[in-house]
């Protein structure tokens, strides 16, 4: 069960963990938290989570458990299909006390998953690893606790790509900023990109009814797909229904520009 079994986890978790870890104590080695998701065929999904307050020396480790429990609780009020599905630790390592914390979670949750984030970036990377653990011993004597490693992948929503991607641009800027485009500027970039691809498709076509590079019976049948899943639509009737659509955005871009002004202005009113 444990080898088959495949974590994913999106990506605002690990922003949430990061930030955890640089608001830390100034004493504190490492953070902790409750792992939020859902449980499907072989697999967990993790989507949300939360730090733990813990305090942790080389004898002993104490948790929060109260604070845990009465953020889950609020946690269920917004998002009722999220549940437990482990806990979270900054490091590269399991430790000896991960086994006390791991008990915890092991009475909240079937099988929980401990994932360790290495926020020290030891090789210049995140290094992500997921655990589960394994009873072992002789049955009537001392039984101990095994962790054992699960594959961890990287899953996104679309809207946490897009976002994740904007992220991304920072790090060619050497003040680490981002500036957000518009929504026009989006939709032109959108149709600049499906212009290009539209003429790289077409010169292969090209290159290959006029003998240049041989024809390949896969892309042709992905060609054949995508031109019988274009809707048959009349040339005036898709220029009305883009130039609708466009009047449309246009509006929503007005009436938020409005918006904004008239909440800044109320702004300055109240000083007044």
């Amino acid at each position: 069960m444990a080898g088959s079994l495949v974590c994913r986890v999106h990506p605002v978790v690990l922003f949430s963990i990061i930030d955890s870890f640089e608001r830390r104590n100034e004493d504190a080695k490492r953070v902790i938290g409750t792992l939020l998701g859902s449980y499907e065929k072989g697999a967990v999904e993790v989507t949300n989570c939360f730090a733990v307050p813990h305090n942790e020396s080389e004898d002993e480790v104490a948790a929060d458990l109260e604070y845990a429990r009465n953020m889950y609780e609020l946690h269920k009020k917004v998002n009722a299909s999220e549940v437990i599905v482990g806990w979270y630790s900054t490091g590269s390592e399991v430790s000896e006390h991960s086994v006390l914390i791991h008990e915890y979670y092991a009475r909240e949750a079937k099988n929980p998953v401990h994932l360790t984030v290495d926020t020290s970036l030891k090789g210049s990377k995140m290094d992500i690893k997921g655990y589960v653990s394994a009873h072992i011993g002789v049955p009537g004597k001392t039984v101990g606790c095994m962790f054992t490693p699960i594959q961890v992948d990287i899953t996104t929503y679309e809207p946490e790509k897009v976002g994740v991607d904007i992220v991304q641009q920072g790090k060619y800027n050497p003040k680490r900023t981002v500036n957000m485009l518009s929504d026009l500027t989006q939709v032109e970039k959108a149709c600049s990109m499906l212009q290009d691809k539209l003429t790289l498709v077409l010169e292969y076509i090209d290159d290959v009814l006029a003998g240049k590079v041989p024809a390949d019976n896969t892309t042709g049948r992905f060609l054949t797909d995508l031109v019988s899943n274009v809707p048959q639509i009349d040339a005036q009737e898709f220029d009305d229904m883009l130039n609708s659509n466009m009047k449309d955005l246009l509006m929503v871009v007005y009436l938020a520009n409005l918006t904004r002004t008239q909440l800044a202005l109320n702004e300055k009113l109240q000083y007044l």
